[in-house]
């Protein structure tokens, strides 16, 4: 490939990276330039760890032809005792010190590497691979080098022209899959720990202290029925799995009826419901809570089976104005809402053990609800809340619901809008 050449699939390399690029397109964009500018191609791979809470890390394909491979991957967590993985040439280069690696795959002494012999019956010859490592300051988390190899079907490889190429190439090639990379762990991680609307908000620029939006929103607060004691009473190796178990059969509730987890309080989660129409985000509250419950049946059979402790929850649903966006000191911000109404959300929920309900909503949500919704709850009566300065008649869901076919059928068709 001609000097030229390189400078100009650089130059397209970096432009794409600056305006954000899909990785997938990236790669296949450079592969076939590769091809139109003479560097004879038939496969890459491309992988880097990342950080997400799932997997390890990405990787992308691209072939010189249509496979039913996807060219996207999500690969990991691995480990030494992988057998793939301690067989793949990125291990054997790592153990070995090697940043290039070159295969005559008609050696027969390279198809004990992973995937080789399969790379053979494909009809491809030659492998170039490559580990580039990141310095200290460039590593995030297990994000430490970049791994690529290059494949041609030509008997006698690559030229040497097209072995200078992808040495230049390829790291240009790394930085804009890594920089993408980087934007990824991000937003996932503003997903993760922010939860997904405060996540837009902050990475849209709204990160000022003191800078928040009153708004009006449905809030929920639910906590387990009876946690302490249980922690207690299981072995301090099941306490997380158990807070783990029950707090995604929440927020998956929560998420899937499209609201926003806003902050996880030991065993509680503080969530909010938000729309145009203040009546839809209330059915969405109520759906969620039906969600939460049948996700609570399936878990509790499951882990009952499993001789593990298993629980219940309450859920307090309020509505009321908030003030939503960011609050702290400069080097240490929460990006969650604040304001009487999420008081009482909490003690809403608490008063739940007291009226030996699993669900208590405030007069002030139902009274948003259409004429149906209001008719499937029942007052439990008029309470002093701890902390709130009035009483308020509170309510719960018809009990019939649970027991009368009839009446649960309609009242998920409800739900379901």
């Amino acid at each position: 490939m001609e000097i030229t050449a390189r400078v100009g699939l650089m130059n397209w390399l970096v432009g794409q990276g600056l305006t954000g690029l899909s990785e997938n397109d990236v790669i296949r964009g450079f592969c076939e330039r590769c091809g139109a500018a003479g560097l004879d191609l038939s496969r890459a791979l491309v992988a880097i760890d990342t950080l997400h809470p799932i997997f390890e890390g990405r990787g992308f394909r691209w072939n010189d032809f249509e496979t039913n491979e996807s060219d996207r991957f999500e690969y990991g967590p691995v480990g030494d005792n992988d057998e793939r993985w301690r067989h793949s040439i990125f291990y054997h280069m790592l153990e070995h010190g090697h940043d290039e690696l070159r295969l005559d795959l008609a050696d027969p002494a390279v198809l004990s590497f992973s995937r080789v012999p399969e790379l053979v019956e494909k009809g491809h010859r030659h492998m170039l691979g490559f580990v580039h490592r990141f310095g200290e300051t460039g590593a995030l988390g297990q994000m430490d080098c970049f791994y690529s190899y290059w494949l041609t079907r030509r008997v006698e490889g690559f030229a040497e022209t097209e072995l200078a190429a992808l040495r230049d190439l390829v790291p240009v090639l790394g930085l804009v899959i890594k920089s993408a990379q980087q934007v990824d762990i991000v937003r996932t991680l503003g997903r993760v720990y922010l939860g997904r609307d405060a996540s837009e908000r902050v990475l849209h620029g709204k990160i000022s202290r003191g800078v928040t939006e009153q708004i009006n929103a449905v809030l929920w607060y639910s906590d387990l029925r009876g946690s302490t004691a249980i922690a207690e009473s299981i072995s301090p190796d099941e306490i997380i799995p158990f807070l783990n178990d029950y707090a995604q059969a929440a927020i998956g509730a929560v998420h899937d009826a499209g609201g926003d987890v806003l902050k996880l309080i030991g065993d509680g989660v503080l969530a909010m419901f938000t729309g145009e129409n203040p009546a839809h985000a209330k059915r969405a509250a109520l759906r969620a809570e039906h969600r939460f419950r049948l996700n609570m049946i399936a878990l509790n059979a499951s882990r009952g089976a499993e001789g593990r402790a298993v629980t219940s929850a309450y859920v307090g649903l309020h509505v009321g104005e908030v003030f939503y966006g960011n609050i702290g000191h400069d080097d240490r911000l929460d990006f969650t809402v604040v304001g009487p109404a999420v008081n009482e959300v909490s003690r809403i929920a608490s008063m739940c053990r007291s009226v030996d309900r699993e669900l208590l909503v405030s007069a002030a949500f139902r009274d948003g609800l259409d004429t149906a919704g209001r008719n499937y709850l029942v007052s439990t009566g008029r309470f002093a809340l701890r902390g709130i300065g009035r009483a308020q008649d509170l309510y719960t869901l018809e009990p019939a619901i649970a027991i009368d076919e009839v009446l649960a059928g309609r009242y998920e068709r409800y739900l379901k809008g």
